[in-house]
C-alpha cells in the first residue's frame, strides 16, 4: 500500500508556502475553477437520422455555426460550464471541394476521411468552410458565435495547432504583408533555421500503405517535407500522421542543436497568427502537441499575447511529465493536459484492475503544480467512458468523475456527449468502431441528436442530472473551489480496501469536505479515519460536526476527536462527499 510521505502532506496542508514563485501564478488565475467543455461543431448539431459510412457532406450533414444557438449555450451553461473549447475552428484540409467560393480545392489522397482531421491546417487565417450556412461570410458567423457564447457567460477556447500543418497548406485570405508557411524555403536544404518545413531532399513523398493516387488527380511532392509526428523520411507508414508536414522551429533534429538567434522565421509567422485570433476575441487557446515545439518559443510568444491580453489562457497538450514544470515556470503556459498521470491511472483503475491507492502517487507526481493541471475523462483522442473498450456504462465512471473533478482546483474538462453517455458504438468511416468519436468523418452523434431533439432516454436524463450536480459543486463548494487536499489513504490501511476504494480530504475556512470514491462492484460500509493532523491541517477543533452529503443534501451528525471515524455507505462504483461544519 502506497503511504503519504509526510513532507508532502505538510505542503498540502499549508499550500506550498515555500514556493513564492508559484503562489504569484496560482494568485493570478481566475477564482473561478474553469469547467470546460469540449465540442466540435462538426457534429455537435448535426442531427441527420441515418449517416452513411464515409458519407459525404450531402449524404450526411454537418453542424454549423450559427446551429449553437442561445438556448444550446444555456444548456452547456447549466452543468456548470464556464469555458467552451470549439474544437475544429481553423480551415483545416477536407475532400470537400468548395472551389466555387473561393478556396482552394484539396487532394483526397492526403485528406484523413471525408472531412479531414482538424489537426491538419490548411489555412491559419480562415475558419472551416463546412460550418458555414453562407461560406462567403464563414468568419463573420464564427465571430458571431463568439459573441453569442460570451452573452451567455461562457468563455471560447480554440485550438492552436503549432507543430504542423496539411501538406497542401495554402492561405486564401492571409492578411496583406504575411508570407505563408514554407514560401521562400530552401528545398535544397533537409535543415535550414530560415526554413518553415524539414526537407528529404532529392526524394519523391511515398507514404508506405497509402494510395497516391494516378494522372492528373495524384499527389505529388517533391522534394519531400518532414511529417508531423516528426518523421524524418519520405515515407511515413499510415500510422504515422502522413498527412502532415512537421514545422521548423530552429533545432536540428539530427544534433538537437538549437539555432534561435535570429529568431526563426517559423516563430515570427506563428506569433501573427496567435495575435490574429487574439484580436478575435477568444479566451484562450488549447496548443496542439505543445511539448513537440521548443519551450523558448512559448516562452517568447506567451508573453507577447498576455501582453496583449493578461487573462488570456493558454493550455498546453503535454505528455512528458519531465517537461511539466519548464512548460508552466519557463513556458508561461496556464494549463497542462494531465494525461499520463491522473487520467491514465483511473482509465487503469477502471479498467485493468490497478489498485485505486496508485491515485496517491498521481498528486505526488504533480507536487507543487497540481492547479496548473488540466484533469479530464475524455477527449477527442481518447476513448468514450461508457464505449465497449472502456467502462460499457457511464454511471460506472462516477468515482472517477469525481475524483478527476474535485482532487484538486485545476480546471476539470467533459467532452460533449459524455455528460449523456455516449457510446461511441458507430463505425463511421476512417475513424472506424475504436470506440471514439470520429474527428475524420462527416456524422452524428446519436445521444446528443436525442438530447437536442428533446427525446433523451431516462439513463442519458438521469446521468447528465450527476453531471450537473459534480460540475455545479466544483464552484459552489468552498472546499471543492479552492481549498486544500489531504490525502487520507496512509490513516485508513485497516478500514478501506486500499485496491478498490480511495479517500481524501478537501478543505478551507474551517470546514472539510470528506471524499471517498468506490471502484468496487460491490457496495462499503465502513468507517473513514480522519486523523488528528488532517485536523490541524485544516485547523479544526474537536466537537460535534454537521455532516451533509453534496449529492443528495442528506444530514447527519459526527464527533471529531484525535482519531474521528466518519461512517460512510457507498453505493457500487459510487462516491460519498460529505462537508463537515461544526455546530454553532
Amino acid at each position: 500500500m502506497a503511504e503519504v510521505q509526510p513532507s508532502l502532506l505538510n505542503y498540502w496542508c499549508k499550500g506550498n508556502p515555500k514556493n513564492e514563485k508559484m503562489h504569484y501564478l496560482c494568485s493570478m488565475k481566475e477564482s473561478k475553477k474553469a469547467i470546460i467543455y469540449q465540442m466540435m461543431p462538426r457534429w455537435f448539431t448535426n442531427c441527420t437520422e441515418k449517416c452513411i459510412q464515409g458519407g459525404t457532406i450531402r449524404q450526411n450533414g454537418v453542424g454549423k455555426f450559427n446551429d449553437i444557438d442561445e438556448s444550446k449555450l444555456r444548456s452547456i451553461r447549466s452543468l456548470g460550464v464556464t469555458h467552451v473549447w470549439y474544437t475544429g475552428i481553423i480551415e483545416h484540409a477536407t475532400a470537400t471541394n468548395y472551389s466555387r467560393q473561393g478556396i482552394t480545392p484539396c487532394n483526397p489522397h492526403v485528406v484523413k476521411g471525408k472531412a479531414g482531421s482538424p489537426y491538419a491546417i490548411r489555412d491559419y487565417y480562415d475558419v472551416c468552410p463546412d460550418l458555414a450556412f453562407k461560406v462567403k461570410n464563414r468568419m463573420a458567423e464564427f465571430e458571431a458565435l463568439v459573441e453569442r457564447t460570451h452573452q451567455a457567460g461562457l468563455k471560447v477556447i480554440i485550438d492552436f495547432v503549432p507543430n504542423h500543418v496539411a501538406r497542401e497548406y495554402h492561405s486564401d485570405v492571409k492578411p496583406n504583408g504575411v508570407n505563408d508557411l514554407g514560401e521562400g524555403d530552401n528545398p535544397g536544404m533537409f535543415f535550414d533555421p530560415k526554413n518553415n518545413f524539414y526537407y528529404i531532399t532529392d526524394q519523391q513523398f511515398a507514404p508506405h500503405g497509402v494510395e497516391l493516387g494516378a494522372g492528373q488527380e495524384a499527389y505529388h511532392e517533391f522534394p519531400a517535407r518532414a511529417t508531423g509526428n516528426d518523421c524524418y523520411t519520405a515515407s511515413p507508414g499510415r500510422d504515422d500522421w502522413y498527412e502532415t508536414i512537421k514545422l521548423n522551429y530552429g533545432i536540428d533534429p539530427w544534433n538537437g542543436s538549437k539555432h534561435f538567434d535570429p529568431i526563426p522565421s517559423t516563430w515570427g509567422k506563428m506569433l501573427d497568427i496567435l495575435k490574429f485570433w487574439t484580436a478575435k476575441g477568444i479566451d484562450g487557446f488549447r496548443c496542439d502537441m505543445a511539448h513537440m515545439v521548443p519551450v523558448e518559443f512559448w516562452q517568447w510568444a506567451i508573453r507577447q499575447i498576455k501582453e496583449i491580453d493578461p487573462n488570456l489562457i493558454f493550455i498546453a497538450e503535454i505528455y512528458d511529465t519531465s517537461l511539466y514544470h519548464s512548460y508552466i515556470h519557463d513556458g508561461g503556459f496556464d494549463y497542462l493536459y494531465d494525461k499520463v498521470t491522473l487520467y491514465d491511472t483511473l482509465h487503469g483503475i477502471l479498467c485493468d484492475n490497478w489498485p485505486a491507492n496508485a491515485l496517491t502517487g498521481c498528486w505526488q507526481t504533480v507536487e507543487g503544480i497540481g492547479d496548473h493541471m488540466l484533469n479530464f475523462l475524455e477527449n477527442h483522442d481518447e476513448q468514450r467512458i461508457a464505449s465497449p473498450q472502456f467502462c460499457g456504462d457511464g454511471f460506472k465512471a462516477l468515482p472517477a468523475l469525481v475524483v478527476s473533478a474535485t482532487i484538486s482546483g485545476c480546471p476539470f474538462m467533459i467532452y460533449a456527449g459524455q455528460e449523456l453517455g455516449e457510446a461511441a458504438t458507430d463505425a463511421e468511416g476512417y475513424s472506424g468502431m475504436d470506440g471514439r468519436t470520429t474527428i475524420f468523418d462527416y456524422w452524428s452523434v446519436p445521444t446528443l441528436r436525442r438530447w437536442h431533439q428533446g427525446k433523451p432516454t431516462a439513463n442519458e436524463k438521469r446521468l447528465r442530472a450527476i453531471y450537473r450536480k459534480v460540475l455545479r459543486l466544483c464552484n459552489s463548494e468552498p472546499t471543492l473551489a479552492s481549498g486544500h487536499f489531504f490525502d487520507l489513504m496512509y490513516a485508513n490501511q485497516d478500514t478501506l480496501d486500499a485496491s478498490r476504494q480511495y479517500a481524501y480530504l478537501r478543505h478551507c475556512d474551517h470546514a472539510m469536505t470528506l471524499i471517498v470514491a468506490n471502484f468496487d462492484d460491490e457496495p462499503v460500509e465502513t468507517p473513514v479515519r480522519i486523523p488528528q493532523h488532517a485536523l490541524d491541517c485544516a485547523q479544526m477543533s474537536h466537537g460535534r460536526y454537521r455532516c451533509t452529503d453534496l449529492m443528495s443534501g442528506n444530514e447527519t451528525k459526527a464527533e471529531l476527536d484525535s482519531d474521528a471515524m466518519i461512517p460512510v455507505n457507498i453505493a457500487p462504483h459510487g462516491v460519498a462527499m460529505l462537508r463537515l461544519e461544526p455546530y454553532q
